[in-house]
Order: C-alpha cells, then structure tokens, then sequence
C-alpha cells in the first residue's frame, strides 16, 4: 500500500503552524472542489486534500499520524505498524464534499476502522507505546574497569498545543556497569518518544563506544598495546612494569624474543562476566647514536656479532 504524505498533499512543511494548515486546506479545497473544478481527477483530488486536513487540522490526531509514520521508509510498501490498539477518536468528520465520508486504505490502516463508525464519534482513542531510540555514548577503557556515572543531555522534541514540535533538554545520570565491553547497550527505561493518548513512553538505547586510548586498542574483551624494549632487553631478557588500565603488573619477557612478539596477559582485558586479556606487542626501539662514543659502540657491536639480518634473502 502506497504510504500517502498528507503535508506534501497541502503543500506544507512539517512544521507548519495550524493557521498555514488551514490556509493551505482552503486555497487547495476551493480549486479542486468538483462543484466548479469538472476536470477528471479534480474529485480524487478533493477527497485526498480533505483527509489530509482531516488528520493535521487537530494536533492529536496529527501527533498520531507523525508518530505511527515514523517508521515508514521511501520506497517501502507501507503496513499499519504491528501491537497498536486499534481505534482512533475522530470527532465529528468524514469530508465535506457529498457527505460520504470516505477514507482512503491507507487512512483506515493507519488510524484502524475510521471510516466506519469512527467518524460519527464511536470508538477509544488509540493509546500506543512510543518508539524506541538508540544513541551513541562514549566512556574511557577505564571505566569499563571499574564503573562509572555519567552525566547526559538529552534533547527531545514535544508537541505544543498548537500542533508544533518544540526542543526540550533535561540530563540525567547514567550508571556505567563494570565490565561493559564495546558496542553493548544500556536501555533507560521510558525515555525514548512519549507514548500516544497517555501511552508509555518508548525506552532509550545508549549504545557504549570507546574513546581513542593513547596505549590501548580494543578488540571484543581484548586489548593490545604496543611495548617498546631495548635490544638488550629482547636478547637477554628481563622483568619490566608494563601498565594496564587497571594498574602497572609486572612482565616477564622471555631471552631471545623478537620484533612483534606478543606476550597474553591473561584475564588483564575487559572485565566482562567472562575477562578478555591484555597482549602485549614487543617492539624493539633502538637507542640513538649521536655522539662519537655511542657510534663507536654501534661499530664495536657490528664487529663483535657480525650479524647479518638479509640472510634469508640470498643477500
């Protein structure tokens, strides 16, 4: 079913006050009224004009129309949204040409039997659950260590009494669970997009991102952090502090390792019911030579090792 876009029907933003509504109504319904306009598909016309004023001249059922439209996608075949209470209070209504108060499919499937009984004042108004929200929140690897609170703004919109949508800021104090791991998300309950006809509220999804570590990278539960050592260091081994983001440990590195080794810290990644670990990437970072002894302490060396990395090579 073709999803009908009642504020392209008058002509009209989405911000449109209800005096422009009701300007664009009667400039569209007397050029298109069928009792002067005999053109073929002047009547369509009118009918569809009609019910698009039906539903934006009055701010709840325009409130209605927006929320159960959110959904709706260019191009996608358009189906009334699914665990709604059916039913709509439209006061008095129907179209004012002929009296036959006809709805489009599109309208009945929206708004539930309206062009029944509905429009002679029958039925409950519809009293539906908001939608749900998501959004991004951005907290330290460390907090994922230890929990944390945080402070947010939400920025939300309301429908005024006369149909517009206004901004509305108010913050509130999120609890950051120890543990949390990347790309999870902690659901606040009813904050998301206020219910229809004293329906609840929607809930709000805070989706956890990382912010950029200067020493960390994250992968699922597990860090990695590149860790410079000595040559010597690499060769003869040695017991170094390497730190973590819960605390500097010591390090065992093993005589003889190499270039990009990797050494598992067991249990040191994220605390999540089941911990993640830490590797460290050995990097090997070579001492500058600027003065007449370091060089000569570099040449000693090549003398001494005779060590020939391009071996492998054929060279």
């Amino acid at each position: 079913m073709e999803y009908k876009d009642y504020y392209k029907v008058l002509g009209i933003t989405r911000e449109a006050l209800q005096d422009e509504i009701k300007k664009a109504y009667r400039k569209l319904a007397r050029k298109y009224h069928p009792d002067t306009n005999k053109s073929p598909g002047a009547e369509d016309r009118f009918k569809g004009i009609n019910e698009a004023h039906e539903v934006l001249k009055d701010p709840k059922k325009r409130a209605a129309y927006d929320e159960l439209g959110a959904n709706w996608q260019s191009g996608q075949e358009f189906r009334r949204p699914q665990n709604r209470e059916r039913a709509f209070d439209f006061e008095g209504g129907g179209f004012s040409y002929g009296g036959s108060g006809e709805f489009s499919d599109f309208f009945e499937t929206l708004f539930g039997q309206a062009a029944g009984g509905m429009g002679r004042g029958g039925s409950a108004p519809i009293r539906a659950k908001g939608s749900d929200q998501t959004t991004d929140i951005q907290i330290n690897i460390e907090d994922a260590y230890h929990g944390t609170t945080q402070i947010i703004t939400l920025r939300k919109t309301k429908r005024a009494p006369d149909g517009r949508e206004v901004p509305e800021e108010h913050r509130l104090s999120v609890k950051i669970p120890k543990g949390i791991e990347q790309g999870h998300k902690i659901r606040l309950a009813g904050q998301g997009s206020p219910g229809i006809e004293n329906g609840p509220a929607g809930d709000l999804f805070l989706k956890v991102e990382f912010r950029p570590h200067p020493f960390y990278r994250v992968e699922g539960k597990n860090l990695y952090l590149n860790f410079p050592v000595t040559p010597w260091e690499m060769v003869l081994g040695a017991s170094l502090e390497t730190p973590t983001p819960d605390g500097p440990v010591k390090l065992k590195i093993p005589p003889n390792s190499q270039q990009g080794q990797k050494l598992r810290l067991r249990g040191r990644g994220i605390p999540s019911k089941v911990k993640g670990d830490l590797y460290v990437i050995l990097n090997v970072a070579l001492p500058p030579a600027t003065s007449d002894k370091e060089k000569a302490a570099y040449r000693q060396m090549a003398d001494d090792l005779a060590f020939n990395p391009r071996k492998h090579l054929g060279l």
